[in-house]
């Protein structure tokens, strides 16, 4: 920002990243069009556009669009104030970026920019440049503070953006059919998972300190705005949530023991109907933004995936950090893979590879679905018999059952593929032992 200042000063910045380019040529002037409206134009600090990809599968295996946010949530936000800024994809006009505060009669004087008199030579002016460039220059200042973006968060980009709209600036967000700029999403379960924790555990930061939507917005946003920042900030948190229903209602299956009401029970219907309505309205609202029905099933997996791996160690890492045990790092997702690599991606075939903690816990909360699956079919064959269990036990064993389909190409990773994207040998029988343990744990002591 300190640089293009001296070089163009030009009153509008746009911000892509390293991996971007421009696919529409009409970006440039349907954001202006936005700054330079003659009624609303003045209120507009920044124009977003959704972030899309050019390497996305047609099933979209890995859900790096997220299609339902771009194609609707970000809808939602913009008619109550204004999107996030996502940190790509954004035209910003530079005052207000560098700190400017806002004001009813402030307007952007597009004829009279001024620009930089150079009276130094070409060796003085690059020594400049690289003084504003370098990181020891914001020392004793206000940048990083109140202004350019600010420093000290894993998503410097949506606290930016909220501090901007907590001075009273608003933002638009605008989804042309041509998609404006384009980048590479990554090709790799692991990426994936990382860049989410990255998101996930910066939001919650966010959430946590100063600039919380909860308390910092409180007055200067709109409540339903403030709602919608905190439905991202509170990612992480939810993780606990679904690792619950993600293991617990498994293994009590296994005891046999409901924990949802029969189906003889009154609140059995409720019950059914908010599971089946809830995900009949997902698929619907996919289908819409114009996904397949396997797009959606994929997002259904990589919903649980993320929300018992990323989110569940962006919580770990934040609660640690808030107690002061460990420090918050910056960790980039790499973009680059080999030919292998992209072929089975191209196939939609899910890249494991690696041996993590979190495919350790994907691996053994697979398992544990599989093995109370398969106990409590043996059980209903050969003891209670299959009626009784549908009879007191049909939620929790069709959720057992969903569980276990949604995780098939874990199952393959770990048993039945032969490729590098395999899960490794020592990881499966690690899972193993720790499912076992859970299963047989679980049953002598309960």
């Amino acid at each position: 920002i300190r640089v293009s200042s001296e070089i163009s000063n030009a009153p509008i910045i746009l911000n892509v990243d390293c991996d971007m380019y421009s696919n529409n040529s009409h970006s440039v002037r349907d954001a202006l069009c936005f700054f330079m409206d003659e009624e609303k134009g003045h209120d507009v600090a920044f124009v977003q556009f959704p972030q899309n990809f050019k390497n996305v599968t047609r099933n979209e295996l890995y859900d790096a669009v997220l299609r339902v946010s771009s194609e609707l949530e970000f809808h939602g936000l913009d008619g109550c104030g204004g999107p996030l800024y996502i940190g790509t994809g954004c035209f910003h006009r530079r005052d207000i970026l560098c700190g400017r505060k806002f004001s009813k009669e402030y307007k952007g004087d597009w004829k009279s920019v001024k620009h930089i008199k150079r009276e130094k030579s070409v060796l003085e002016f690059e020594e400049k440049l690289k003084g504003l460039a370098s990181s020891t220059y914001d020392k004793n200042t206000q940048w990083g503070k109140e202004m350019g973006l600010l420093y000290g968060c894993p998503v410097e980009d949506v606290i930016t953006g909220l501090s901007i709209q907590c001075r009273g600036w608003k933002s638009v967000y605008f989804n042309p059919l041509r998609k404006a700029f384009l980048g590479v999403a990554p090709n790799t379960l692991p990426d994936i998972l990382l860049q989410h924790k990255r998101w996930s555990e910066g939001d919650l930061q966010i959430f946590f300190s100063r600039y919380s939507p909860a308390w910092y917005a409180y007055g200067k946003i709109s409540l339903v705005l403030q709602m919608g920042y905190s439905a991202y900030c509170l990612w992480a948190p939810n993780s606990l949530a679904t690792l619950y229903y993600s293991v617990i209602p498994s293994l009590y299956l296994l005891r046999g023991i409901p924990l949802f009401p029969q189906n003889s029970s009154p609140w059995f219907i409720p019950f059914a109907y908010v599971i089946t309505a809830k995900h009949i309205c997902g698929l619907a609202e996919f289908l819409w933004c114009g996904g397949t029905i396997l797009g959606w099933w994929n997002s259904q997996r990589m919903w649980l995936y993320k929300r018992t791996s990323s989110y569940l160690f962006a919580f770990m890492d934040t609660i640690l950090k808030l107690l002061g045990f460990a420090e918050s790092g910056f960790v980039i997702s790499t973009k680059i893979a080999d030919q292998d690599v992209s072929q089975r991606y191209e196939k939609e075939i899910m890249e494991f590879g690696t041996s993590t903690p979190m495919f350790t816990i994907l691996s053994t909360l697979a398992l544990i679905n599989l093995a109370c699956f398969v106990g409590v079919l043996i059980e209903a064959l050969t003891g209670k018999g299959i009626m009784r269990v549908y009879e007191t036990m049909s939620l929790q064993f069709v959720l057992c059952g969903i569980l276990v389909l949604i995780n098939l190409p874990l199952y393959q990773a770990l048993f039945l593929r032969k490729d590098k994207g395999r899960l490794p040998s020592s990881l499966a029988a690690k899972s193993i032992v720790l499912a076992l343990f859970a299963c047989v744990g679980f049953t002598l002591l309960y």
